[in-house]
């Protein structure tokens, strides 16, 4: 293995200034993402972000899922209810998630309350997935053990068979959740690790940003 003790990289792709982002960090955020996808350097799925929850203990959890929709109202993602991000979201409904994108150089960190996304949306983004998204959404008890891949296999043709030529409704235990944001950092990656920080606070209905040390 690698000795991680000497591993470095040196970050001089960019610098970030205030009025580089402007005041409105939901439209920050969505030029970012913009150019993540538009970088000539390839960015592995740019919606993809580390989503972190923690359960009624107290105890963080961190995966990776994808951003679905960004407006006003804040960040969209979509899963099983019954997962357990799904169940420690309902049950503590507060999150943090983090973009990376190591080829730009720049990651966002985001902050705030969760609500659940309302049916008539999560059945129109549901319908907007491909057949085999929607069945292994009936097939799979997400977080749940399961004895073997056998299992889960035969569970997909179970549901392929029975959707077979008809709609495939959402069940009621999948859908969206919304991170309405309190905070969101932006990240610039400079040299000799004296990156460029800038953090957006929602104060009633305004934005403050502060500028923070590396």
């Amino acid at each position: 293995m690698k000795e991680l003790s000497s591993s470095r990289t040196s970050y001089e792709r960019g610098e970030l200034v205030e009025s580089d982002l402007g005041a409105d960090p939901i439209l920050a955020l969505t030029r970012w993402l913009d150019e993540a996808y538009a970088a000539p350097e390839r960015v592995a799925e740019p919606n993809a972000m580390a989503l972190a929850t923690v359960d009624t203990d107290g105890h963080p959890s961190v995966r990776i899922v994808l951003l679905r929709g960004l407006d006003r109202r804040g960040l969209r993602f979509f899963t099983s209810y019954d997962s357990r991000k799904g169940r420690e979201l309902i049950a503590r409904p507060f999150a943090a998630a983090n973009f990376w994108w190591a080829a730009l150089e720049r990651q966002v960190r985001v902050e705030g309350e969760v609500r659940r996304i309302d049916e008539d949306e999560s059945d129109r983004y549901f319908a907007s997935r491909p057949r085999g998204h929607r069945l292994a959404a009936w097939a799979s008890e997400q977080s749940e053990p399961v004895e073997s891949r056998a299992v889960l296999d035969e569970r997909m043709a179970h549901f392929d068979e029975r959707f077979a030529g008809e709609e495939i409704e959402r069940p009621h235990s999948w859908g969206g959740f919304l991170i309405v944001p309190r905070s969101i950092e932006f990240w610039q990656g400079r040299a000799n690790r004296m990156h460029d920080r800038l953090l957006y606070r929602r104060e009633r209905e305004e934005w403050v940003r502060v500028r923070l040390q590396p």
